[in-house]
């Protein structure tokens, strides 16, 4: 056969239809690959061509994973109570010595094994399925997740309490072996698929080795050895590589997620594993996403925020992981939840900048999954079931939206409740229907500002429709008109039509959407000083009024700008990382810091280019008249400055295709 990516009829003709299904590939469903080399090494260069993000995962926006297992037992604390009932005078410590012992008489694996605690109730992580008497339904935990529009869904395969939640034989502390007695990836893999869901698996185990077990004394039996992480850092490496593939070789997840400090792992371990995942991913011939928080790169990865997200747009595409609880990962007594309206409000602010969601839930550890998250979950299916076109398959556009609430800007910035002056735009594949997704009744009259006459030319704009009550239907809005101010739209009423935690309205445009400024938009650039050329820098993924850096150029998407065209004479300088804006912030004195910040339309964000010869330019800010400048630093993380335009190299630059 030829190296090259087998096609899905070369694939059955290959192996026959019989042949596929004996091979598995009915069972975890074929996706068929569109792109990417057709084998890889365990170098960066090689798994740096990886894809990271295909059009299926860029289309499906939302996906759901749980927190479930052994730590959901006590249900006191958080996910991180195997960790800290070791560590004296923590609450967990006070409450596990209050209801089971003092840990060095009741250890983390009694709640493995089975034991009675003080008051003689006897707790083990013992799933049963509805089947066999129990409360889990693995077929109903599926449904409910189809119900809530996720298109992704899978659990915590092994957390960092090192439990496997799979059939293992790297590792003895398995759910097949010990516990339940059941294959749980399995059972879980299987309904989730039968929804027509993709699989992610989520794999904790880096900080497993690295930290979380330190307080633990030391073990003298080999396998508490192993569950408690003292097998040293070469045996401990090869595990977590031995458990990834018996993940992958077993359920051929879809998306393999991880979470931090892969930084730790043996980079030797960590290239084995993106080229084993890669290079299994061609012989299924789908293509997949590894995902990442440190320890690989974005080149062939998705980058993951922990409960946040950028402050703009960013390009590659990237996730978060968010959870339905601010308290608590995994199911505690008493947990409490976000509202459905910021967890909707959080992803549609999400997928306007460039991002999917993905939803943690906090099952209990009988399998049941409490009534307040199923509300929740429903309560987001309920709109994305209405109002989906303007979430699913959809891409980002010039800009992400308006609005008062500042949402993202790094990890941990939690998800918010939005208002009815907050808009996220998003626009169809094919770039001619724009939605406007506006997180409240906006009243009788609905103005969208960055629609405004000086920055958007709407002359083909053929119809604007309100998404109406049910999927499918909508609501013409005939009345409207552009200035100076934006786009007016009447609405039908001042009054809500129909409830729902946002509203959607669709414009539609004869060909192609006009570009915002009613300009062109450059390619992404570098642009570089003519004194040092160390080029312009955002510094990632910051706050909005963070200062711009300059660096030397490494091909970083900190590193490259757009220059989108206003149709004024002046330019917005956009990051190709988080999306923000150059912004002199008003400052006039020379030496001012440049800052950058989410695009408004002021003046402190407009820029000229005054060609100063030779390929250089002065950027002049409109606002405040001054321009950027060098001030001859040389060295990477100087500022960036603002200064009176003058004939120094200092104040001129080279705009160069990046």
């Amino acid at each position: 056969m030829s190296s090259s990516r087998l096609t899905r009829r070369g694939l059955l003709t290959a192996v026959g239809v019989a042949g596929a299904a004996a091979a598995g590939l009915s069972r975890f469903g074929v996706a068929w690959a569109t792109a990417g080399p057709s084998s890889y090494t365990a170098t960066w260069s090689s798994v740096d061509q990886h894809p990271p993000a295909p059009e299926w995962f860029q289309d499906a926006k939302f996906g759901i994973y749980y927190h479930w297992g052994v730590f959901s037992v006590p249900a006191f604390g958080n996910e991180w109570y195997p960790r800290n009932m070791y560590i004296a005078g923590s609450a967990e410590n006070n409450h596990h010595k209050q209801v089971y012992g003092d840990p060095s008489a009741w250890p983390y694996h009694n709640f493995i094994n089975g034991a009675r605690d003080k008051s003689g109730n006897f707790v083990q992580f013992a799933p049963k399925l509805v089947s066999a008497g129990g409360n889990w339904d693995p077929n109903a935990w599926a449904q409910l997740f189809a119900d809530a529009g996720a298109k992704f869904a899978g659990p915590v395969a092994e957390h960092h309490d090192g439990y496997s939640m799979w059939n293992s034989t790297a590792n003895e502390w398995n759910s097949v072996r010990t516990g339940p007695k059941l294959d749980l990836l399995r059972l879980h893999a299987d309904a989730i698929r039968a929804k027509g869901l993709r699989l992610i698996t989520s794999l904790h185990h880096a900080y497993h080795f690295n930290g979380y077990y330190d307080h633990v004394p030391g073990q003298s039996d080999p396998s508490l050895k192993k569950l408690y992480a003292q097998l040293g850092g070469p045996a401990e490496n090869q595990l977590w590589y031995d458990k990834l593939r018996e993940v992958i070789d077993g359920y051929q997840p879809d998306i393999v997620w991880q979470d931090f400090d892969l930084g730790l792992v043996d980079e030797s371990r960590r290239l084995q594993f993106l080229a084993y995942y890669y290079n299994q991913a061609v012989a299924w011939n789908k293509d997949v996403v590894a995902t990442y928080k440190d320890g690989l790169d974005n080149k062939g990865e998705v980058f993951d925020y922990e409960r946040g997200g950028p402050a703009g747009i960013q390009t590659p595409y990237w996730l978060t992981d968010d959870s339905i609880s601010s308290s608590s990962w995994c199911y505690t007594v008493g947990i409490g939840y976000y509202s459905t309206t910021a967890m909707l409000h959080s992803l549609i602010d999400r997928v306007s900048k460039g991002g999917n969601m993905l939803l943690n839930i906090a099952p209990m550890a009988d399998g049941t999954i409490p009534a307040g998250q199923q509300s929740i979950l429903r309560g987001m299916g309920d709109w994305l079931g209405r109002f989906g076109e303007a979430i699913y398959a959809t891409r980002i556009w010039s800009s992400f939206g308006e609005g008062p609430t500042q949402m993202g800007g790094g990890t941990f910035s939690g998800p918010k409740e939005g208002t009815n002056r907050d808009i996220r735009f998003t626009r169809s594949k094919d770039n001619t229907v724009l939605y406007a997704t506006v997180l409240g009744w906006p009243g009788s009259t609905f103005t969208i500002t960055t629609l405004n006459a000086n920055q958007i030319n709407l002359s083909s704009l053929t119809s604007a429709r309100l998404l109406g009550a049910t999927a499918g239907g909508y609501v013409d809005l005939p009345n409207r008109t552009q200035d100076g101010s934006g786009l007016h739209l009447t609405m039908p009423s001042g009054n809500p039509p129909f409830n729902a935690l946002a509203y959607v309205v669709k414009l539609t445009f004869a060909g192609q959407i006009p570009p915002l400024g009613g300009g062109t938009v450059t390619g992404w650039v570098r642009i570089a000083n003519a004194t040092s050329g160390l080029v312009l820098d955002s510094g990632g993924t910051v706050a909005s009024g963070s200062p711009l850096k300059q660096w030397s150029y490494d091909g970083s998407t900190n590193l490259q700008w757009q220059l989108v065209d206003l149709g004024n004479g002046y330019y917005r300088i956009v990051n190709r990382t988080n999306g923000m804006v150059a912004d002199s912030m008003g400052a006039t004195a020379n030496g001012a810091t440049a800052k950058q910040a989410a695009w408004n339309g002021g003046n402190n964000q407009q820029w000229s280019l005054t060609s100063a010869g030779n390929g250089r330019y002065q950027i002049v800010n409109r606002g405040t008249g001054t321009a950027l400048d060098g001030m001859g630093y040389r060295n990477n993380g100087d500022s960036a400055c603002l200064w009176a335009p003058n004939g120094n190299t200092n104040n001129q630059w080279t705009i160069t295709a990046a």
